[in-house]
């Protein structure tokens, strides 16, 4: 695209799509050649004033000789960028690089000026940040370190930019100019601010998704039977509280209206703005309306439509195009193959979506990518009514379908601060960006619970969703989840019965559990299903068969006022007799009891007693108003593949029965007070327990959360000397597995001693080896079949002079074969103590990833390893030794001494600055750790360095292209 005189070719990659302040898209891209008319056009349209600040003096137009200078760049010390939205300029910037007499410059000057103009009318929606976000990222790529702007005083929007970015600068005043300098390393706040920025643009998109003033239902048919019109009854059944249009290119043109709703041939007919559109029309027609709705200021879609991503190679083109067609216009996407939105706010009521009937207004935000298992979700919060439900119902819900555009960490930045959201509740299939969805979760488990289940984990990726693939194995993937805090469970209905404990009971203060019942049986089952959770129960408190409300309400007290107790489980079962409670008697009592601790956890496992939860929501007075029968939603244009079972109707609605007058009840969209926090009920006791047992891991994280670790300096590391190592080492090739020596110096450099081995080619070797390290010896075969495996008899050890070094060298080739196929080695005897692994590996998805583990095959077999992302702080080191299911081995199991853990914690770290300071460090092993009561020795290593892969979580903003 550029011309002869130009030094470099296009550097397409530095294009990207951003989000902006308000929510809206645009495009940032280098500028070329053949933008000379769009900058006119561009420059046309920038006030007297904007274009003063920008030159300092009245500058109406542009010249030839201006258009020219603003057009032809060398990509290296003359670049422009543009922001476009509708293919046209709404912002530039340009930085020239310069040397110290301030004069045009090249390479190794390491100095640019940078200046910027935005179109008035898109002045305060973040685009100068956003762009300086780029164009610091595009200077730090061609080897420049400092900007410097030059901006009059009174051009206050342009200071704040630069101020605000959280680079360090400078400041100086002269000849009625303001001159800023600033560095563009990025620094812990000029993060902060980025991620900051990042958070309020992608909650505001999503925020206009779920909350628009105006809806289109595009391709709502006259007929009964289509998606489309489907839709648009589900939006006016649910009572949607704004503008609703129904567009078909086929309606005739007297058809002014369809249900009720204005009718329109084409969204460009509709008078006034139109916030969302949900495009229910065939995929050859999608372009057409996409086109129509950027052209009309639409502000995001919801495509129904198949015949994408899904259906093979020709239908994920189809879906990159249409994502690039619709944020050329500003506009974000969910789906395409989407299920739909809803948002239950009183204000909104929005149901853009094929759930045939509006769910109960809640806390719980609810995120699926499958559109079958986002109604499946729906219909099990609607069955798990009573004290489960009662007003824990859904704030908003999102079905992303092939998430081309919004993914799971778009809705998860508008969850974060989301005041009428306390539960988030997340089905993924797939993790398209895990660094940030891994960031992203830690920061929101920190301000509420976060429960996720994964589908798809050991069938691949869906054919849908185009995600750069994991090495990790899923048992690895998990612990990292559960690291940040994310409630990671196995299956939906595990996903709903954490939920709703966490949505309407408070966080467990331990682990130590009271168990009180009318059924001893249940008892036992409930305690046994507590250990094995890890919990600490009581034993099981049997009231009896004959047990009376008044019996479980005292005993239920007394559990509560136990300062030993952090939670209780409360058991029930059918009983006859004349004192035996009815439901709402029984669910009352229990209500009441539990209000005199309302900080303590209270549950309850119940056999056959259906009415009991739903009295449970009756005695808390917080069911919602039953929503009134509503008719079954019609079809749409497009062809269902099957249809939707309809969700079973709320069971809170029957709950009236159990003697609460409606007129009690609170709003359905209010918070249940805290004194009349609903009871969750749960017909079994194993996963009333599981969802216990996970609420009470959470609280123990949210503790350790609220101070994090540190990350320890070491003064004896020497990492520009370990970069020049690397360098020179990868300087002989693109990826490599350093031999023995190499690997020795550079692990040195970080204080980590590797204990000598010398090779041992023939017997005569191997006694001169040995007599050069001293005696005692040990004699390994390190070729990879043998290496680390004692229990093979590759490791002879304790050699105590050179007659048994020559036997056990004979013992070894009779063994195993002749010295060539063994590579023996012999190495100096280490204290005795427990041989451990620590690992460090990158994976092209998560990043780098630090592990631990015993040095034994039993830990293999059985996946007792655990795992943190690196960097790793000093807490996440002590928690990485204790966390394996073998660490008593390392604290005195069964009378042996306990090892020097706080040194295998501080080699941990070491190897963890290792990788995280030098990324071209791609593996270590460090195979076996010996760790002795005092001390540790490292008998074996290997260091593998590659180029690193492409980090998307670094770097200016950008949205993700799938």
């Amino acid at each position: 695209m550029q011309t002869a005189p130009d030094r470099h070719e296009y550097p397409a990659h530095w294009e990207a799509d951003v989000v902006l302040r308000d929510g809206g898209t645009a495009r940032i891209r280098p500028i070329t050649v053949d933008d000379a008319e769009r900058l006119v056009s561009f420059y046309e349209q920038v006030s007297d004033e904007s274009k003063y600040y920008r030159f300092f003096a009245p500058y109406p137009r542009l010249s030839a000789k201006d258009v020219r200078r603003f057009t032809h760049h060398d990509f290296v010390d003359r670049v422009g960028l543009a922001v476009t939205v509708g293919g046209e300029f709404i912002a530039t910037v340009r930085y020239d690089r310069i040397g110290a007499n301030g004069m045009p410059a090249s390479a190794p000057a390491d100095e640019a000026e940078v200046a910027f103009l935005v179109q008035d009318a898109h002045q305060g929606r973040g685009v100068a940040s956003a762009l300086l976000e780029h164009i610091a990222a595009v200077a730090r790529e061609r080897g420049i370190r400092r900007f410097a702007a030059e901006v009059l005083p009174a051009n206050s929007k342009m200071i704040k930019v630069f101020t605000d970015a959280g680079y360090q600068q400078k400041r100086s005043f002269e000849d009625g100019v303001v001159r800023l300098e600033f560095d563009l390393e990025p620094t812990d706040r000029s993060l902060a601010v980025q991620r900051a920025r990042e958070q309020r643009a992608e909650a505001r998109s999503v925020q206009r998704l779920l909350a628009p003033g105006s809806v289109a239902v595009i391709g709502a048919g006259r007929t009964p039977g289509g998606v489309g019109r489907g839709i648009l009854g589900n939006l006016r059944e649910a009572g949607y509280t704004g503008r609703l249009h129904a567009v078909n290119s086929a309606f005739p043109e007297d058809l002014e209206e369809l249900d009720g709703v204005p009718a329109h041939r084409s969204i460009r007919e509709v008078a006034g703005p139109v916030d969302l559109a949900v495009v229910a029309v065939p995929a050859e027609r999608v372009p057409e309306v996409v086109a129509e709705c950027g052209e009309h200021g639409v502000q995001g879609l919801v495509v129904i439509a198949a015949g994408y991503a899904e259906s093979g190679p020709g239908g994920r083109e189809r879906q990159r195009e249409l994502v690039r067609q619709a944020r050329s216009y500003g506009m974000r996407i969910i789906g395409p193959n989407a299920f739909g939105i809803i948002n239950t706010s009183p204000a909104v009521r929005l149901n853009a979506s094929l759930a045939p009937e509006m769910p109960r207004p809640g806390r719980i935000g609810l995120f699926a990518q499958s559109g079958a298992i986002g109604i499946a979700l729906l219909s099990r919060l609607h069955r798990r009514g009573g004290g489960v439900t009662g007003t824990t119902g859904v704030s908003t819900f999102v079905s992303s379908g092939n998430r081309a555009d919004v993914s799971g960490n778009d809705v998860l930045q508008y969850w974060y601060d989301d005041p009428d959201t306390d539960v988030v509740l997340m089905y993924l299939e797939t993790i398209g960006n895990p660094r940030k969805f891994n960031r992203l979760a830690r920061r929101t488990a920190a301000a509420k619970p976060l429960v996720v289940v994964q589908g798809a984990r050991h069938g691949g990726t869906p054919q849908g969703h185009a995600v750069r693939a994991t090495r990790l194995p899923h048992a690895t993937v998990s612990a990292l989840l559960r690291q940040a805090g994310v409630i990671r469970v196995d299956t939906i209905t595990e996903l709903v019965d954490a939920g709703l404990l966490l949505a309407r009971q408070p966080l467990p203060a331990g682990p130590r559990v009271a168990i009180l019942g009318n059924s001893e049986s249940l008892g036992l089952l409930t305690y046994d299903a507590c250990l094995a959770e890890g919990l600490r129960p009581q034993p099981p408190l049997d009231l009896t068969t004959a047990a009376t409300a008044d019996d479980f309400h005292r005993a239920l007290t007394a559990a509560l006022a136990d300062a030993s107790c952090d939670a209780v489980v409360v058991t029930a079962i059918p009983a006859l007799g004349e004192s035996s409670p009815d439901d709402a008697t029984l669910a009352e009592a229990l209500r009441s009891a539990a209000a005199s601790a309302p900080a303590k956890t209270v549950l309850v496992v119940h056999v056959e007693l259906g009415g009991l939860a739903e009295a449970l929501s009756a005695a808390a007075s917080t069911s919602p108003t039953p929503p009134q029968p509503q008719p079954q939603p019609q079809g749409g244009d497009l062809p269902r593949p099957g249809q939707q079972p309809p969700v079973p109707p709320p069971l809170a609605a029957r709950s009236s029965a159990a003697g609460t007058p409606a007129s009690d009840r609170a709003p359905a969209s209010a918070p249940a007070p805290a004194q009349a926090r609903l009871i969750p009920a749960y017909p079994a006791a194993e996963r009333g327990v599981r969802a216990l047992a996970e609420a009470v891991k959470y609280a123990q994280w949210k503790r350790e959360a609220a101070e994090p670790g540190k990350v320890p300096e070491y003064d004896d590391i020497d990492e520009r000397g370990a970069a020049e190592l690397i360098d020179k080492l990868l300087a002989r090739g693109q990826g490599l597995t350093l031999g023995g020596n190499q690997t020795c110096d550079l692990l040195t450099r970080y204080g980590i001693d590797v204990h000598r081995s010398l090779p041992a080619p023939t017997p005569e070797a191997a006694a001169e080896a040995a007599r050069a390290i001293g005696y005692p010896v040990a004699l390994k075969a390190t070729a990879p079949h043998l290496r680390h495996r004692a229990d093979l008899g590759g490791v002879h050890l304790d050699l105590a002079d050179e007659e048994q070094l020559r036997r056990s060298y004979g013992e070894l080739t009779a063994l195993f074969g002749p010295p060539e196929d063994l590579w023996p080695v012999v190495q100096a005897m280490a204290p005795r103590g427990v041989d451990t692994v620590v690992r460090a590996v990158t994976d092209p998805a998560a990043g780098p990833v630090l592990s631990f583990g015993l040095a034994e095959p039993a830990t293999q077999l059985l996946g007792d390893t655990a795992h943190r992302l690196i960097p790793v702080t000093d807490r996440d080191a002590a928690s990485l030794v204790r966390s394996i299911r073998t660490a008593p081995l390392l604290f005195g199991w069964r009378g042996s001494a306990p090892v020097d853990t706080p040194a295998l914690e501080e080699l941990m770290l070491r190897v963890s600055h290792l990788v995280h300071d030098h990324p071209e460090v791609v593996a270590v092993t460090l195979e076996p750790v010996v760790v002795a009561p005092r001390g540790l020795s490292v008998l074996g290593a290997t260091v593998r360095l590659a180029p690193p892969p492409a980090r998307d979580d670094l770097g200016p903003r950008t949205l993700p292209v799938y």
